[in-house]
């Protein structure tokens, strides 16, 4: 499909490979339970231990960004998640993220924190994640990225067991993170007990939400839910 430029040349339309589109509530990040239009991207380059969307590794359709804003005007909400995957590591995304902006809608991205975040529009709210130990991507970090971060965006920890919490404490009092941004604590589904990860976040006191998946309580993290 071909797109026309203002100056009247016509080149080829940005396309995205997509695994699914579909409407459902927040799980998570602080726009948890709002209807939102979920937009899933194809493919990842890390490889988490507790990784729950395995099927948007490979496959999915490519689709013009025409193609894509015209399937979502179907759904009556303009708040939109681009996720993935991990969204970013298609070089389309960006822009694509900047003409949802451009059509009004509310726009988070759920990235993964291994790739630059810099050059993102500044109104896309960006829930990062910073990779514990237990992921087993911890290495794939990319701790520049923190510097990018504004107070509306967030700032995710998976916990799969104390040494995670642990770790991730040090982690925020060494960038400093609750002055920079808001921080999100979230246990792995089945694995530690969000009993336990809230005592723990109360007897420290610490300046972080904690947070459930709420999709996966209501509709066992069926996709396209």
């Amino acid at each position: 499909m071909l797109a026309t430029t203002p100056s009247g040349n016509q080149v080829a339309e940005p396309r995205l490979r997509i695994t699914e589109i579909f409407y459902s509530l927040q799980g998570e990040s602080s726009l948890v339970g709002l209807p939102t239009i979920f937009i899933r991207l194809t493919g990842c380059p890390l490889r988490c231990d507790y990784c729950d969307t395995a099927y948007a590794f490979s496959g999915g359709e490519w689709m013009s960004v025409s193609d894509i804003l015209q399937q979502i005007s179907q759904y009556n909400t303009k708040t939109v998640c681009v996720t993935g995957g991990e969204p970013l590591a298609q070089r389309s995304c960006a822009d694509f993220l900047t003409q949802l902006c451009d059509s009004g809608y509310r726009v988070s991205i759920e990235t993964s924190g291994s790739i630059d975040i810099s050059q993102l529009d500044s109104r896309v709210i960006r829930v990062m994640d910073i990779k514990t130990p237990g992921s087993g991507e911890a290495s794939k970090n990319r701790y520049e990225n923190i510097q990018y971060l504004q107070q509306k965006d967030e700032v995710k920890f998976v916990l799969c067991n104390r040494d995670d919490y642990d770790w991730s404490k040090e982690i925020i009092n060494q960038h400093k993170l609750s002055e920079k941004t808001q921080i999100l604590f979230s246990p792995v589904h089945d694995g530690v007990s969000p009993g336990d990860l809230a005592d723990w976040i109360i007897s420290d006191q610490l300046n972080v939400r904690f947070q459930f998946q709420l999709h996966k309580f209501l509709w066992n993290n069926e996709p396209g839910r």
